[in-house]
């Protein structure tokens, strides 16, 4: 096999491992829910928190997290000359292609999570100075606010803005281009996916995190466009006994 195919096939391999739904799988494993329809209806680590547990979600994002930095540190070292400049650049095609397999699963008709934990672990492989400025940013927004869609947003905006400055005044010269284009698409990407939590904070309706409530909705349904939708699980009456109704039981005959 060429080294164009060789490379080409580690870029495939990396988003089938980023399409990896965990969070899917761990809420059907263990709780035996389809996570798409509890909470968020997000197949993330946030979502899998809230509905299945705590320990569970952070195994989910530890998951995540991991199928983001392996495919982006492993991959390339079989194809090109681990310092070389190829390596370099296939290696930042790989770490955007296990976020947008994590994004856009194809097992799951392309509509997949946010892309946060993924890309966390694709951007401590290619720039950890820059991720430490993302991370310091996500902890103090998450512990202001408890909001991890606003803490997710700043932090991938955080990370694009120190990369770009860690490459000043050549971003995108011959030996870093990739990692230029990366600092900008990926969390213009981070920040697309969130946008239906962006409404919603603007609004004041977006939930702070808790976890472990198991309960069932509003769940996040995917409109034409992309964008999530929340909308009441379901309008059955829950089990149990039902009060009687003492009109219903006068016609009926009987005694209330």
């Amino acid at each position: 096999m060429s080294e164009g195919a060789t490379a080409l096939a580690a870029v495939g391999a990396a988003y089938l491992a980023g399409s990896i739904p965990f969070g899917l799988l761990m809420g059907r494993l263990v709780a035996g829910v389809d996570i798409r329809t509890r909470g968020s209806g997000n197949i993330g680590a946030t979502n899998v928190a809230r509905v299945v547990g705590a320990r569970w979600g952070l195994l989910v994002l530890i998951l995540d997290f991991a199928k983001g930095a392996l495919p982006t540190w492993g991959l390339p070292l079989l194809v090109a000359e681990p310092d070389g400049l190829a390596s370099v650049h296939l290696r930042v095609v790989c770490g955007i292609a296990a976020v947008v397999g994590h994004m856009f699963p194809c097992w799951l008709r392309f509509r997949g999570g946010k892309g946060v934990a993924t890309g966390a672990g694709v951007v401590l492989v290619l720039s950890p100075w820059a991720t430490l400025a993302a991370v310091a940013v996500f902890a103090a927004v998450f512990g202001l606010s408890r909001f991890v869609s606003a803490a997710s947003m700043l932090a991938a905006l955080a990370f694009g803005i120190t990369e770009l400055v860690l490459l000043w005044p050549t971003p995108f010269a011959a030996d870093c281009w990739s990692l230029g284009l990366f600092s900008l698409l990926v969390p213009a990407l981070i920040i697309l996916r969130h946008r239906s939590n962006l409404v919603r904070l603007l609004k004041g309706q977006e939930p702070r995190m808790t976890f472990g409530q198991n309960r069932e909705g509003p769940v996040a349904a995917e409109s034409d466009d992309g964008r999530s939708e929340d909308r009441p699980a379901s309008t059955a009456e829950p089990l149990g006994e039902r009060v009687p109704n003492p009109e219903t039981q006068a016609r009926n005959g009987q005694t209330p």
